[in-house]
């Protein structure tokens, strides 16, 4: 499966600690550490992360690690980005994906990159609003919705993948309603002592398979939607 790249060209330029040689280096130690779509490894390499985060941080961008975005959310690690993404393309070529937790936006942009029709809620405005910004400014045409993640976005399922962004105590049937036969759901699972990264997958049936993957980290999903 070849996907092509989004990202309009100039709009990832950067330098110094935000420079293409650092995004470069983030993507050989991703490969090293395990990722092995190169599709993934390349819009990681091409997404700005730095534009993702505030000013303050952006030379922290390209370190692999969390970082935070306010109202207590983190814009997620880079390795969890793209280990969830290659999850969801493995031995499938998905159309539409619904993402559960917009967040900084980056999540919605590497899946963008990629030329996924992306869907993605977000429950608190302030961070959706400014994650529209940056997807704007980027050229990206990410489709978004101020509402509680929990209930998704019903009147565009059934999506061909679903990512779930903040860790919920089990997975969330009105989510896994969402998904179409041969499509495939990733989500963190558990609470703040410990979570594990669970996929399920539908087969043309209708019948679901589910799968743990690795232990994560994320912040809580929550019901309900803040200004």
């Amino acid at each position: 499966m070849t996907l092509r790249l989004r990202v309009h060209p100039g709009q990832a330029s950067g330098s110094g600690m935000t420079s293409q040689r650092v995004r470069d280096r983030l993507v050989q130690r991703l490969r090293a550490a395990g990722i092995a779509d190169e599709n993934v490894l390349d819009a990681i390499g091409t997404v700005p992360r730095h534009l993702f985060v505030d000013e303050a941080l952006a030379t922290r961008a390209y370190e692999d690690t969390a970082l935070p975005i306010g109202h207590s959310q983190t814009i997620s690690q880079p390795w969890v980005v793209a280990r969830m993404t290659e999850v969801l393309l493995a031995g499938r070529n998905p159309k539409t994906v619904l993402e559960v937790g917009t967040g900084s936006g980056y999540q919605a942009a590497v899946l963008a990159a990629l030329g996924l029709e992306v869907y993605t809620v977000e429950r608190i405005g302030d961070l959706l609003r400014l994650a529209r910004k940056r997807l704007r400014q980027l050229g990206m045409n990410v489709r978004s919705k101020h509402d509680d993640g929990r209930v998704g976005w019903p009147e565009h399922a059934p999506y061909d993948a679903i990512i779930v962004t903040a860790a919920g105590p089990a997975l969330v049937s009105a989510l896994v309603e969402q998904l179409a036969p041969g499509g495939c759901l990733v989500a963190p699972v558990g609470g703040a002592a410990a979570q594990e990264l669970v996929q399920v997958t539908r087969d043309a049936d209708g019948q679901l398979q589910q799968a743990t993957l690795a232990p994560v980290m994320f912040v809580p999903l929550l019901s309900g939607t803040l200004d």
